[in-house]
């Protein structure tokens, strides 16, 4: 049986941050440092695996197109073309990122000059958060809200495949958690009433998502983030696994917090994925690479018992890969948690995001563990054979200031002395934007927070700020915009300057990224220059000018992407194992 290009009922677009952001003049400075995709934020959301596997299940054909991706690995690849091109029942956008305001509406744009008959869905956190002005963008059709699209948008599929768009509105009003415009223009907002407590029936793995690169040919649009071309990805496929939806902690920095997904995403608590079916996910994926597999949601946040389950399951299984696992608190039997791990897994690697060294700031922030408590789990994790324990640290904290902030730096060199190479920090500003929904933006003058911006046009228009100040959606009592930016520069030189001491990265890393951030320092001096010019056409030209400059930093400014790889061999897709499954499953339909 041979396999058909057939064509899709939902073609998954998932859009740059800015669009066309190669034409664009923008310093996105640090902004995407703490993350593996560039400040084009093109790796698309985990949350399109369960989507293609449950409409796949149901008899609809979904393709993914990564376009973000496409566009960064090509200066001539043609996104609009290639949407021209298109023929699908519905087009999907991630909105999940607030950085994506500007590219997916623009998107979205494109989607109807050319398909005006063709409804475009938009779903993720920023949708749900913004879904009242979103739905009344001429180029939005439905938003789909919460955390979990999967079933909704199956039955929205079910009912545009059925009937025009234009014909029976009367089943769209029956599909959960549906915003939508009936033939007058009207909005129509559904209840919300989906938001499972389960979510064991959706699996993480590659199989669903390679099937469609064999269906319609096109591996190049899968790819989930930015190696800048599909061979890169290859050697890196880094693979996440999700434990679950929603979190027990109450960050007040964190748009998935337990307030803010109870406030916007109408969740009570976190539904946890069976620990048993965790085991089965990893061992699953060890089949299709040999590449890191990172562990999503700390494995101890319902508890030891359930943590104790995954790693007993581990323990019977034979792979090399190395695991990432995440602390969002410190652990209180570290010694016993470590070993068991080790016995576990042959390889693995731990990270946790203390913020700062100051434990009063980080406790007003809800994290309340101290500093000999990270301290103790660095050490236990290491004499247990972690590979590698990264630490992210943060800028723009209540009660923060640039003298803090370098004094957090200062323990990042203490850490290195303490423990050597295998513990990594890193530190940047919350950037671009505080996350909607947390608790810090939803009463910012608790936490001496002023935002800047409210509404989504206002974060449309900020993305394409031609350098990330202007984008920063808040400043503190304790530092302003420009203080942030001066005081993420400071702090990246001295910890670049620490790394190079204690070992971590050679002179050549070193120099060059000193060399970028003395760059964007010298930059953000000249664009605030450039700004001050009244006639817009002159100051247009001048930041053209300085595009170029602002492309040798798209990758990264104060973090180098591959300081923040973990150990992998090159060409860790098992290609051969991935093909035979996909046709397979292929085949069973």
């Amino acid at each position: 049986m041979s396999i058909v290009n057939l064509n899709p009922h939902l073609i998954l677009l998932h859009a740059p941050a800015v669009y066309d952001f190669r034409k664009h003049p923008i310093m996105y400075g640090p902004i995407a440092d703490g993350v593996p995709s560039t400040p084009i934020f093109e790796m698309y959301p985990i949350g399109f695996f369960s989507i293609v596997e449950h409409l796949e299940k149901n008899g609809l054909n979904v393709r993914i197109i990564n376009l973000a991706a496409r566009m960064l690995g090509s200066d001539s690849f043609d996104a609009e073309k290639m949407i021209r091109r298109l023929e699908p029942s519905a087009f999907g956008i991630d909105f999940h990122w607030l950085p994506h305001a500007q590219g997916s509406l623009e998107v979205a744009k494109i989607c109807k000059r050319y398909h005006p008959d063709i409804p475009v869905i938009f779903g993720g956190f920023s949708a749900t958060y913004f879904y009242e002005e979103l739905i009344r963008y001429p180029e939005v059709d439905f938003i789909i809200r919460g955390d979990s699209a999967e079933e909704p948008l199956l039955q929205l599929m079910k009912t545009i495949t059925q009937h025009k768009h234009s014909s029976s509105h009367s089943s769209f009003s029956t599909i959960p958690n549906l915003v939508w415009k009936d033939n007058n223009g009207e909005v129509r907002i559904n209840p919300f009433t989906h938001v499972p407590t389960e979510i064991n029936k959706f699996s993480n793995n590659y199989v669903s998502i390679f099937k469609s690169a064999l269906k319609y040919r096109d591996i190049k649009s899968l790819i989930p983030f930015h190696g800048w071309s599909s061979h890169e990805w290859l050697d890196y496929p880094i693979t996440p696994v999700i434990t679950c939806r929603g979190c027990v902690h109450n960050c007040i920095f964190c748009g998935g917090s337990r307030n803010a997904l109870a406030m916007y995403c109408n969740r009570g608590k976190p539904a946890f994925r069976d620990p048993q079916l965790i085991t089965e996910d990893i061992v699953k994926i060890t089949r299709y690479t040999s590449a890191p597999i990172f562990i999503i949601g700390d494995l101890l946040q319902p508890g030891e018992e359930y943590a104790y389950t995954v790693l007993e399951g581990l323990k019977k299984a034979t792979f090399e890969n190395h695991l990432v696992f995440e602390l969002f608190d410190s652990v209180p039997n570290p010694k016993e948690y470590f070993e068991l791990i080790a016995e576990s897994v042959e390889n693995f690697n731990f990270e946790i995001s203390p913020d700062t060294h100051d434990e009063s700031i980080r406790a007003v922030e809800g994290k309340r563990y101290k500093n000999s408590e990270i301290e103790e789990n660095i050490k236990w994790a290491l004499d247990s054979g972690c590979n590698r324990f990264d630490l992210f640290f943060m800028i723009g904290l209540p009660f923060q200031t640039c003298e803090s902030v370098l004094e957090t730096v200062d323990w990042c060199g203490h850490l290195m002395d303490k423990f050597g190479k295998r513990v990594v920090p890193f530190i940047l500003a919350y950037s671009p934007f505080i996350d909607p929904g947390c608790i810090a933006y939803e009463n910012p003058e608790k936490f001496g927070y002023k935002i800047l911006f409210k509404t989504l046009e206002e974060y449309r228009k900020a993305m394409l700020s031609p350098s990330w100040k202007y984008a920063l959606n808040y400043e503190t009592e304790w530092m302003t915009r420009d203080e942030i930016v001066d005081c993420t520069y400071q702090a990246g030189l001295k910890l670049n300057t620490l790394k190079v001491e204690y070992g971590l990265i050679d002179w050549d890393s070193f120099k060059s990224t000193e060399e970028r951030i003395k760059l964007a320092v010298d930059l953000t001096s000249e664009i605030d220059e450039i700004n001050e010019i009244n006639d817009t056409s002159a100051r247009q030209k001048r930041l053209m000018q300085l595009k170029p400059k602002f492309d040798t930093m798209l990758n990264s400014v104060i973090n180098e992407k591959m300081h923040m790889e973990w150990p992998a061999a090159k060409r860790n897709l098992k290609i051969f194992y991935l093909l035979k499954a996909a046709i397979l499953e292929y085949l069973k339909r």
